[in-house]
């Protein structure tokens, strides 16, 4: 008798961005021995709302959490693996070698979350053929055979915005279902693309105004 298959936890979208958030300080806390924590200490180490937390794992959780000893980490460093998929070690490429492709070629945290650049690439002579944290860089025609070869689905775009959207249409093209992209543009993707623009320039004006106005209101209230 074949057992019944759980269906697949879904969960919002707000609730999974808070997820790497406590995997990331659950991973800290396993390094330091620590074997329970409850949903106070993280939402107060956070600087999160304790009923928000204690939703968002109560989502996530197979366990309901002792008393006064709160949830097991181990089982929910598990879960919250599960629910993000990082169960099984996913393969990505990464096209543009230039300062901040490489950089993150030489990222040892990918690894944290079961991610693995199995390579780079670029059509610039300067930087094919050399490798860098022993991954190679490839010129970009070997991207296609590459990725359908291995079936990677997931790309990362480090290149200038005027050739983001090429290089965005050759990833779909070969296969690419899931794109981050760190080039200062906007993407046109068809339906069933996932991508995530990360513009680092907004992001820095977005801190600096963040520290004005935190400045700001510190020196009226003084």
């Amino acid at each position: 008798m074949t057992e019944p298959q759980t269906e697949p936890i879904k969960i919002i979208k707000t609730v999974l961005s808070r997820l790497p958030l406590y995997y990331n300080f659950l991973l800290e806390k396993r390094k330091e021995n620590y074997k329970y924590i409850s949903s106070t200490v993280i939402a107060k180490s956070l600087k999160l709302n304790n009923i928000q937390v204690r939703k968002d794992l109560a989502c996530v959780s197979r366990q309901s959490g002792k008393p006064r000893m709160g949830f097991e980490i181990e089982s929910l460093i598990s879960d919250i693996e599960e629910v993000l998929g990082f169960n099984n070690l996913d393969e990505v490429v990464l096209v543009g070698a230039g300062r901040l492709g490489r950089t993150l070629l030489s990222y040892q945290g990918f690894a944290d979350y079961k991610l693995n650049i199995v390579a780079a690439f670029d059509n610039s002579l300067e930087f094919v053929g050399a490798k860098v944290n022993d991954k190679p860089i490839l010129h970009i025609d070997k991207l296609t055979p590459i990725v359908e070869r291995l079936n990677i689905k997931i790309g990362i775009i480090t290149v200038p915005k005027d050739a983001a959207q090429e290089v965005c249409d050759i990833m779909i093209s070969a296969g690419i279902k899931v794109i981050w992209n760190f080039a200062p543009v906007h993407l046109e993707v068809p339906d069933g693309i996932i991508i995530k623009h990360e513009n680092l320039a907004v992001s820095l004006a977005l801190l600096a105004q963040k520290l004005y106005n935190n400045t700001n209101n510190n020196i009226e209230t003084q």
